[in-house]
């Protein structure tokens, strides 16, 4: 294998260190965590000697090339570490790095320093760190269970050169890990270095898909975490239930705050929703609204449902002025609404067949007749069908003589020794 087709399977589609998706051997572009567009690229970079490097998941770091080195995006570089040299992927340089490190607030005697090139001895090192670190992970947790403390430990980043581990870790309360750290070093025989994040900055770190299908933002795109509020929800019309506003980390969800900005705009333009429409028949309360749309559904109770009417906000702005100056129209509705035949439902039964209960009918048997004759074809001679003999029964001979000798008695006394009607009758 070369040292080009070597230097690409390092990245494995996720990045040479955790997300840049590129590398010094195969020249690509960087695309995944947290990747910033450089809209700067056109200008020349002039005496700007900051470059910004990626390490594993979303930690990244502003660092300066004093020596001057040729670096793109998507090399990898050793950078100044505390003790030691780290490895990371370098994903932005130029002027734009400046500016985000005046958003960072940091100084620029603070700045650590770019060492060189990553060196294949150096990548071999960075690889074998990073292949312990999940097993340290799982080693690390059961520790912390033995030593009975109420902490969970996220995730594990060793440092470049092997000699210092980054052990992330969430808690509830405070926890003092001392004797953890002591038992860590000399379990890994690394240095120790224990940072608590919260369960957003652990979501950003792991990854995933959200419930739109997309990666993570905060492991996409996001540098930093803005508090999210069950308003941004209620402006824009979502039910408030927590299973569906949470999102993998058990918080709501950061997109709740993209767009609240246009509802709330947009919200000024309608209405309020306190005012009620008067008519001449009844009185109605707001109950939705359609924001975008600018429809609004108004209901005759306050509380339910009932008589729903939906109209535009012109149209409610038009009740408003009529009610302000002392008139109730006939109807919420207005005559072109009127007038304009309902539209039909966008949903419905996609079967056509809404009785849920078609299956539980009995259906009626029905009753065999005799089969239909065939029509005779013209000229051809019918078989007249011939009656079906009865079966003999037990005893039957018996039955009829003694009926046939029942009727004559019958008859015998009816009838007079001088004919019909008269005299005694007749003994057997």
């Amino acid at each position: 294998m070369s040292e080009k087709e070597k230097n690409c399977a390092d990245c494995q589609g996720g990045g040479c260190s955790g997300g840049c998706n590129g590398c010094t051997g195969c020249g690509a572009e960087p695309r995944g965590k947290l990747t910033c567009t450089d809209w700067l690229s056109d200008i020349p970079a002039g005496d700007c000697d900051l470059v910004e490097v990626l390490f594993k998941n979303t930690r990244k770091g502003i660092y300066r090339n004093s020596t001057h080195l040729d670096l793109a995006i998507g090399d990898m570089v050793a950078v100044e570490a505390s003790p030691g040299h780290d490895i990371g992927c370098v994903t932005l340089t130029g002027p734009l790095v400046r500016l985000r490190l005046r958003r960072r607030s940091k100084n620029d005697g603070e700045i650590k320093r770019v060492f060189r090139k990553a060196r294949p001895a150096d990548l071999e090192k960075y690889r074998e760190a990073r292949a312990r670190e999940h097993e340290t992970m799982i080693r690390a947790r059961r520790i912390a269970e033995k030593l009975g403390l109420n902490m969970k430990i996220g995730d594990v980043e060793f440092q470049g050169d092997g000699n210092k581990a980054i052990f992330y870790y969430i808690a509830d309360e405070r926890v003092d890990f001392r004797q953890l750290i002591k038992v860590l070093a000399e379990n890994f025989k690394v240095r120790i270095e224990m940072k608590q994040i919260g369960a957003r900055q652990e979501a950003g770190r792991i990854g995933g898909i959200g419930p739109c299908g997309r990666p993570l933002c905060c492991s996409s795109w996001m540098t930093n975490f803005v508090s999210v509020a069950t308003g941004a929800a209620r402006y824009q019309d979502i039910s408030l239930n927590p299973q569906k506003l949470a999102g993998q980390c058990a918080k709501l969800k950061c997109c709740l705050n993209f767009e609240v900005d246009a509802y709330v705009e947009a919200v000024k333009s309608l209405p309020s929703r306190e005012i009620r429409l008067e008519t001449a028949d009844a009185t109605y309360f707001h109950f939705k609204t359609d924001i975008f749309r600018r429809r609004i559904t108004y209901s005759t109770d306050k509380r339910l449902a009932v008589n729903l009417v939906t109209i535009d906000a012109d149209r409610a702005f038009e009740v408003i002025a009529l009610n302000k100056a002392g008139e109730k129209p006939l109807t919420l509705e207005s005559e072109e609404q009127q007038a304009k035949p309902k539209e039909a439902a966008a949903y419905g039964d996609l079967l056509g067949q809404d009785d849920l209960t078609r299956f539980d009918k009995k259906k009626k048997k029905k009753r065999k007749g005799p089969k239909p004759v065939k029509e005779a074809r013209e000229g051809a001679e019918q078989p007249q069908p011939q009656p079906r003999p009865k079966a003999p029964r037990e005893g039957g001979e018996q039955k009829d003589a003694a009926q046939h000798k029942r009727r004559n008695r019958n008859r015998n006394r009816s009838r007079g020794p001088q004919g019909e009607g008269g005299g005694a009758p007749k003994n057997d």
